[in-house]
């Protein structure tokens, strides 16, 4: 049995004369010791599913099962789960071991055994010694810690965290997803993880819920998702893909119906023996450092996207390619069929 069983769930928002639903009858089952991601544009409702499963939402119908007990109308605090938000939620005046230790001494564990219990959670989060500081002394990174280590320690059956890492600097932020997956690997508790960020969901998650106007587009682990999404949302929206439909797709492929291409599956020159094959014109060339993006127009009116490693060209070289016609060529296999 899923340690979180989701059935049927429903939340709108608003008056009867403009009735927005923001969970639109959500299934949902999340296994013991994941790390699942619920990823999404804003608005899609992956957030408002996350906030019914901490009790800060009480949904309009469905229900929220944990570990086989009905939570659904649970006050936020009756559940054994903690949340860690993107703005950490710490006590200022409070300094980082008295933060950490809030939540055990709310439950009335005796003094001794609490700070014994903080202490092995600001090792986990790698913060031994920062025990006197106060929040405003500590890094956004730093800060970040310290809210796990508060969420960790109270030993929840499941960690919800909402786009905890959406205010950090891009390189913190990279730092911080290896790290937050492997203190996920080290704590064996179940992550229920809330982003916008394809890129970051991809790199944490064990599987990923991609959500869209309030329902679950498709759930699978990152491979699948990346490689052989649904429909055309997913294939869209997680990562760069180039769609091929219509007419387009009759004269390129040969065949009707919707089909993706991701970019780094595509080439430019080079055309080796029975690989699909467009002519066209390279219309932008964005230099990204390690790889150049092109935007290719191509004679049937459609524009695609390829991706390129910099093995050997200097971006001068690649910015000459701009307005020149090039031929892009790619493997059949490379093609997947996705629902309109």
């Amino acid at each position: 049995m899923a340690l979180i069983q989701i059935r049927s769930l429903a939340k709108s928002f608003g008056t009867s004369k403009s009735l927005v639903k923001a969970v639109d009858g959500v299934d949902l089952d999340i296994q013991a010791g994941e790390f699942l991601t619920l990823l999404g544009p804003s608005g899609s409702g992956k957030t408002t599913v996350l906030r019914m499963i901490a009790g800060f939402e009480t949904p309009d119908s469905g229900s929220i099962l944990l570990n086989g007990k009905d939570i659904t109308n649970l006050p936020a605090y009756e559940r054994d789960v903690n949340t860690v938000f993107q703005d950490y939620a710490l006590f200022p005046h409070m300094d980082v071991i008295s933060n950490i230790e809030y939540g055990l001494k709310v439950k009335g564990v005796e003094k001794s055994e609490r700070r014994k219990q903080a202490l092995v959670a600001l090792e986990q989060v790698r913060l031994s010694g920062y025990e006197n500081r106060k929040p405003s002394q500590l890094s956004g990174g730093q800060r970040q810690r310290v809210a796990l280590a508060r969420a960790l320690v109270n030993r929840p059956s499941v960690l919800l965290l909402d786009e905890p890492l959406g205010a950090l600097d891009l390189k913190l932020r990279q730092q911080m997803q290896i790290e937050l997956k492997q203190l996920q690997r080290q704590v064996g508790i179940t992550f229920v993880f809330v982003t916008h960020d394809q890129e970051e969901a991809l790199t944490m998650s064990d599987r990923i819920a991609v959500f869209d106007r309030g329902k679950i587009q498709q759930i699978d682990k990152p491979a699948a998702i990346y490689e052989r999404p649904k429909n055309s949302f997913v294939a869209d929206f997680v990562g760069v893909s180039n769609l091929i439909t219509g007419s387009s797709a009759t004269a390129i492929l040969g065949k009707s119906g919707t089909y993706t291409v991701r970019p780094e599956r595509i080439t430019l020159g080079n055309v080796a023996s029975g690989q699909r094959v467009a002519n066209g014109v390279i219309k932008e060339v964005e230099y990204l450092g390690p790889a150049t993006r092109f935007l290719v127009e191509l004679d049937t009116g459609i524009s695609l996207v390829a991706l390129r490693q910099n093995t050997s060209q200097s971006s001068v070289d690649v910015e000459a390619l701009r307005n020149t016609k090039t031929t892009l060529s790619w493997d059949i296999s490379s093609e997947y069929e996705v629902a309109g």
